[in-house]
């Protein structure tokens, strides 16, 4: 399942995602292993998304929090854009 949402993940490049409290952000991918985030200096692996995808469907960020910047890996991939129905 990675792989069809990390293409996913990278095909919304620049493209504005919206936090669970209303913060936007965008992110740019660096490689083909992570993607990093305008609105903090943090990057995001594409292990860490595939270590939250065990999670999907998620409420809230609780799930994820032992993760790299939870609220933004809540964010991707809670986004229909992301999600497409997959969970």
């Amino acid at each position: 399942m990675i792989d069809a949402v990390w293409e996913r993940i990278k095909n919304c490049e620049g493209q504005v995602f919206e936090q669970i409290r209303g913060q936007e952000f965008t992110y740019n991918v660096i490689g083909d292993n992570s993607i990093e985030l305008n609105r903090t200096n943090r990057m995001v692996s594409r292990k860490t998304f595939e270590q939250a995808l065990e999670h999907v469907p998620l409420e809230n960020t609780v799930p994820v929090q032992r993760l790299q910047a939870p609220s933004y890996i809540f964010a991707i991939l809670m986004d229909d854009r992301i999600r497409q129905n997959d969970w």
